[in-house]
């Protein structure tokens, strides 16, 4: 998810904290049974983060392996609209970055490359 700054208008990123694994991630979560994906990215990014997004482009996939299975997340260039964060068990804080510091901040390296793929879409690079 991304906006532009309220204070100068630069672009900034969202990302997430999860205590339980004590890592930043952009929002994320696990596809419900008969839900389709870009539903379950707008559901969750509103789970996690309070805000309602408005979709844009399809970015790309993620795959990887936790806990011994196979894990599949894609992704869609979202802007921020309404919204304010609270946490809560699943997500403790909540970051707006630019996206150097966010490239910076998140925990898994693979999570970089959707900086990229964002400032692609976005026609930003």
């Amino acid at each position: 998810m991304w906006r532009r700054s309220p204070l100068g208008g630069e672009l900034e990123l969202c990302l997430v904290h999860r205590p339980k694994y004590d890592d930043w991630s952009h929002p994320k979560g696990k596809l419900k049974r008969g839900e389709d994906w870009l539903a379950c990215a707008l559901r969750e990014v509103a789970e996690e983060t309070g805000y309602a997004a408005r979709p844009g482009p399809y970015l790309h996939a993620v795959h990887y392996v936790a806990q011994d299975r196979p894990k599949e997340v894609r992704y869609w260039a979202a802007e921020a609209g309404a919204g304010r964060f609270v946490p809560n068990d699943e997500v403790d804080r909540l970051l707006w970055l630019p996206p150097a510091a966010a490239r910076e901040r998140l925990t898994q390296p693979r999570d970089g490359a959707l900086v990229d793929a964002l400032l692609t879409a976005l026609h930003l690079t």
